[in-house]
């Protein structure tokens, strides 16, 4: 039943992955994929959309996955239930590690294992955000793969100069809304001026 494999795949993502939503795209991406969920390109345009959106990318991605999943299979209303079955997926591994947490942690948390394990997951968590990036940015930025023809693609130079702007805007400390903003006012112009 699609709704259980949702939630047990959403489960399992909550409860491996450390450092918050941007730490999950990779796991999403290649659960997703692996289940032929939804297409790469699709996966691809939703992170953007969920990162424009308010709450967390990691629950607006299971929501979304769990709508589209659901729908398709069973019918448009019941794309409601698997968004919900796939968000609590997402969430309650948390929740519940939190609680057994807070439970413990005054207690243990001069134990060297517990201050050599939070040691041990900062780096972890810098390299599950880093390969989301380069998985992302490589299929945004190299649909095809690469080759010659990908220098004379100007979709390339447009999303490039989109980067290197919001890099900049946001290394001099705009607000995220107004860089969101001026993003999507610059991809909308590039597709109608670009053939």
């Amino acid at each position: 039943m699609i709704f259980l494999e949702l939630f047990l795949t959403f489960f399992k993502i909550g409860a491996f992955t450390i450092g918050g939503g941007y730490a999950m795209l990779p796991l999403i991406q290649q659960e997703v994929l692996n289940h032929g969920w939804i297409e790469l390109e699709s996966l691809i345009n939703f992170i953007a959309v969920a990162e424009s959106t308010p709450g967390p990318v990691a629950i607006n991605m299971a929501t979304y996955v769990g709508a589209v999943v659901a729908g398709d299979a069973y019918g448009g209303a019941w794309g409601i239930l698997g968004a919900a079955v796939a968000t609590l997926g997402t969430v309650l591994p948390s929740f519940i590690i939190i609680l057994v947490v807070a439970k413990f942690y005054q207690k243990f948390q001069q134990s060297f294992a517990v201050k050599g394990c939070m040691t041990g997951l900062k780096p972890c968590v810098v390299g599950l955000i880093g390969a989301a990036v380069l998985s992302i940015g490589a299929s945004v930025m190299m649909p095809g793969g690469f080759s010659a023809a990908l220098f004379t693609n100007a979709e390339l130079y447009i999303t490039l100069a989109i980067f290197a702007l919001c890099a900049v805007l946001a290394f001099k400390k705009t607000h995220p809304i107004l860089i969101i903003c001026l993003s999507a006012v610059i991809g909308i112009a590039a597709g109608y001026l670009l053939p």
